[in-house]
């Protein structure tokens, strides 16, 4: 009992962090929900066919989830990126990779909760 008392007590400064900061959640739920997908289709995972193509559906479920994160229909960023992409020359001008970050996704990307 003692040494988990200690060990609270060591870890109290970051315990008590989000009190700093009105714009922190107490819990971590939202992010919970959001790697919720992840856990449940991490047994599909193990029968991906190679370790390339385990990388890519991973890959493709955080864009998923961002676009989701960021008011964003999901397909549509998808479509806009998979459009857009192969005419930014990204390795000639590498910085254009921003136009396909979400806050640059066009309006008819945006569902309709985060387009009022």
């Amino acid at each position: 009992m003692a040494r988990r008392y200690t060990n609270t007590q060591e870890q109290w400064p970051w315990l008590t962090r989000y009190l700093l900061d009105g714009r922190l959640e107490i819990s971590n739920n939202r992010a919970e929900r959001s790697i919720k997908p992840f856990v449940n289709d991490r047994k599909n995972f193990l029968f991906a066919n190679t370790p390339r193509s385990a990388k890519s559906s991973t890959l493709i479920f955080s864009i998923i989830e961002t676009a989701k994160e960021n008011g964003l229909n999901p397909y549509k960023y998808l479509t806009h990126i998979f459009k857009t992409a192969p005419n930014l020359d990204l390795a000639e001008y590498p910085e254009r990779i921003a136009q396909l970050l979400p806050d640059s996704a066009p309006d008819q990307c945006k569902t309709a909760a985060a387009a009022n």
